[in-house]
């Protein structure tokens, strides 16, 4: 995909206009994520001077610069958009599940907008996917919406077919999965596990954020971190969790693909056998136990 070549003086008035500097956006990069938006749509064909200004002074310039700035990774950027967007995110995720259940992929999405993966010693911030096409705030919607939707359906992919005794009896309430006790257990003791792996200061947030319930604010002032730091640290501790989960599941416990899903799945319908406070408060006092005394 070719990106179309953008005048100077445009970039540097849209440059302006963004206020890209605020951010630490150099007017190389900005240009950059200009010509990208604008070979989204020019796709197939060279436009006109007059189309591709038209273009990109339609594009929503404040939000592309502040997306730009945050898959650079620029703490100030990150910072102003856990402070404004925090709220519109959990706003959607309440819009999609009323039940409180999409709060848990709002709070995972940021590990994946701030881009701590990396492929090639470059950060993969899903920032790189918006072109200022929308507003930030409406792209932000539809990005946890699909990821709500892609959960659903990897759901209903572990779930066994209904046979013909089943459709006939739709009406009444089908047994419960005999594995599904044996699932949380595996879950619940690989969680143990992997917490006692953590750090102190680690387990504190989790501990902090999801067990007390306290907001990221409020974990910041007992950590002496920024409410953003304290966001970008729990979504890395919940990849490093999830991902020591999966290994433990397959590796120790022999789990198909399949039946991991599945007990995941069983695990986020009831938090109940999974009490992360007590498993927290279990790996501190193994941790404690463990560690040689001073002297």
């Amino acid at each position: 995909m070719r990106s179309p070549r953008i005048d100077e003086a445009l970039a540097a008035r849209l440059y302006r206009r963004a206020g890209a500097e605020r951010w630490g956006v150099a007017p190389d990069v900005f240009a950059d994520a200009l010509a990208t938006s604008a070979s989204r749509v020019f796709a197939d064909r060279d436009p006109t001077s007059r189309e591709l200004a038209g273009l990109l002074e339609s594009l929503d310039l404040e939000d592309l610069a502040l997306a730009v700035a945050c898959a650079a990774g620029h703490d100030a950027a990150w910072e102003h958009f856990v402070r404004e967007y925090r709220s519109v995110l959990h706003r959607s995720a309440d819009a999609i599940d009323r039940s409180g259940g999409a709060r848990e992929l709002a709070d995972s999405l940021y590990a994946d907008l701030y881009g701590l993966s990396e492929r090639d010693g470059e950060r993969r911030s899903l920032f790189r996917y918006y072109h200022g096409r929308s507003r930030l705030a409406t792209w932000l919607r539809a990005v946890l919406a699909q990821r709500h939707v892609d959960r659903l359906r990897a759901q209903r992919r572990v779930e066994p077919l209904p046979d013909e005794t089943t459709q006939t009896a739709a009406a009444t309430t089908p047994p419960s999965d005999p594995d599904r006790p044996r699932l949380l257990t595996l879950i619940k003791d690989a969680l143990a596990a992997a917490l006692s792996r953590l750090s102190t200061r680690d387990r504190l947030r989790l501990g902090c954020y999801y067990a007390q319930e306290l907001t990221l604010a409020e974990v910041g002032r007992l950590t002496g971190e920024h409410e953003a730091t304290v966001s970008r640290q729990l979504a890395r501790t919940r990849r490093t969790l999830r991902e020591d989960l999966e290994r433990q599941l397959r590796d120790e416990a022999r789990l198909s693909d399949a039946a991991i899903a599945q007990g995941f799945g069983y695990a986020m319908e009831n938090a109940g056998p999974i009490d992360l406070g007590e498993i927290l408060d279990s790996t501190g006092e193994r941790k404690k136990s463990a560690a040689p005394r001073s002297i």
